[in-house]
């Protein structure tokens, strides 16, 4: 009796497989997707997946998707290139709403047309942008193909952050030559292609952990070419966006590696010419790792005091926020080995001329770990400052700069009248001895060239 039991048993499981079989059979028959598929196949209108049964929808699923790897030239236009774009989109549309709306569309035939799709689309020659480009005074350039492109981004983010996707399976098609290929498309000059591309990147280095070394190293990798190559990449600010979130979820204490990154990619990105389009990103970045490891601010400290620029203004305003922000996290004992660097340097930004920088170096003392180090050791920062701060308030040309140089000399005065004096009267027999020597030497050249200019001409007489 059981084996009878079992027999019926496996009759139905048979039975069962095959009308499964057969009405894959018919599915298969009924939708058409073997392709190849050309421009004139999206003239025709093509079923809605409502309009087929549920057997039939992933096969007309992977025709739409490998209709969808049909390309369009954007800068031709006449109607039925315009006809096959419009039913393109359409389809584009089709499966982006399919797979945010249904539950049964994945599998691994579906995963691979679907990162085939994706790489027929988006992986190309980006456009380059006009010659005489300047991305902090022109508008951007933007893709024209973007119609297209935005649905499929949007279409490629909803399939990485699914619930239904299987990540083993997907690791299968999504590879490094993949990633590669995806962080080199940030140099599109599209920001709204870019910004797709962060909050992609960013859901695959959350969704692959066998890929987060790699996706690092091939950052970096973009970020050396720009600062040893001297290569114009637009999407450095999204790529440093990226990373201050992977700083911000580092564990501690700090990998070594992680610390050598700091160091040789991060400080060397404040020496570019283009440093004001991703210094906000760049500074989150620094300020990331003082969070992580509170050591790590005299090294920061030191690494922008190595890159100070020298000619620019606006890259100074830059240097001085970000050094506020830095000095703020920094205990004053971490300055004892490099205070003679740093407050040299503050004194060389209070007497520029420039009324903005001398202004931001003086709204420095506003900062407790500023105003705490020069008054526990103003026996040596005071002979450093004074200088600036005395022609500052005799020579520069701006009120606001005056008041605040005036308010840095009376605090000090305040602190210790003595050395105030001291170091005044010091600066000042200093400044007459340099007076003395410039005239001197200008006295001595104007001699040595009157003699000169004398010579030459009793010669060209003589002759």
């Amino acid at each position: 009796m059981r084996a009878g039991t079992t027999s019926r048993v496996f009759k139905k499981i048979r039975s069962r497989i095959n009308r499964k079989d057969q009405k894959n059979d018919e599915a298969k028959s009924t939708i058409d997707y073997s392709g190849p598929f050309s421009k004139e196949d999206l003239w025709a209108a093509q079923p809605r997946f409502r309009e087929v049964s549920p057997e039939n929808r992933p096969f007309l699923f992977i025709k739409h998707l490998r209709m969808c790897s049909i390309l369009f030239d954007f800068n031709t236009e006449n109607s039925k290139e315009n006809l096959g774009k419009e039913m393109k989109r359409q389809l584009l549309l089709a499966i982006v709403d399919h797979i945010t709306t249904s539950k049964q569309w994945f599998s691994e035939s579906v995963c691979k047309e679907i990162v085939d799709m994706v790489s027929a689309n988006l992986f190309r020659d980006l456009p380059p942008a006009p010659e005489d480009f300047d991305p902090e005074e022109d508008d951007p350039v933007l893709d024209a193909q973007w119609p297209h492109l935005q649905i499929i981004y949007e279409f490629l983010l909803r399939f990485m952050v699914s619930t239904y996707t299987d990540a083993k399976i997907l690791k299968k098609f999504i590879d490094k030559n993949f990633l590669t290929n995806l962080i080199g498309l940030f140099r599109s000059e599209d920001p709204r292609e870019r910004d797709y591309l962060k909050t992609i990147l960013h859901r695959v280095y959350g969704k692959f952990m066998s890929f987060r070394s790699f996706i690092r190293e091939s950052v970096n990798n973009v970020f050396y070419d720009v600062v040893y190559e001297n290569d114009d990449h637009g999407g450095v600010s999204e790529l440093l966006e990226i990373l201050g979130s992977i700083v911000n979820g580092f564990a501690v204490p700090l990998k070594a590696e992680h610390k050598v990154f700091l160091q040789r990619v991060l400080m060397p990105l404040h020496k570019v010419k283009n440093l004001s389009q991703f210094h906000q990103q760049l500074a989150y970045c620094t300020i990331q790792f003082i969070e992580k490891d509170r050591t790590l601010a005299a090294l920061i400290v030191q690494g922008l005091l190595n890159f100070w620029p020298v000619q620019s203004s606006t890259k100074e305003l830059l240097f001085l926020n970000e050094l506020d922000e830095v000095l703020d996290l920094t205990s004053p004992e971490d300055l004892n080995g490099i205070d003679e660097q740093l407050f040299g340097q503050i004194a060389k930004s209070i007497g520029s001329p420039h009324f903005q920088v001398a202004e931001r170096a003086l709204f420095l003392w506003n900062n407790d770990t500023v105003a705490q180090y020069t008054n526990k050791h103003r026996e040596r920062i005071l002979p450093l400052l004074y200088p600036a701060l005395s022609n500052n308030s005799i020579r520069h040309w701006n009120q606001p700069v005056h008041t605040l140089t005036n308010n840095v000399m009376r605090m000090f005065e305040e602190l210790d009248k003595t050395l105030y004096i001291k170091v005044s009267n010091t600066c000042e027999i200093n400044t007459l001895e340099e007076e003395k020597n410039a005239l001197e030497d200008s006295q001595k050249f104007w001699a040595q060239f009157s003699e000169t200019y004398s010579d030459k001409l009793n010669s060209t007489r003589g002759n």
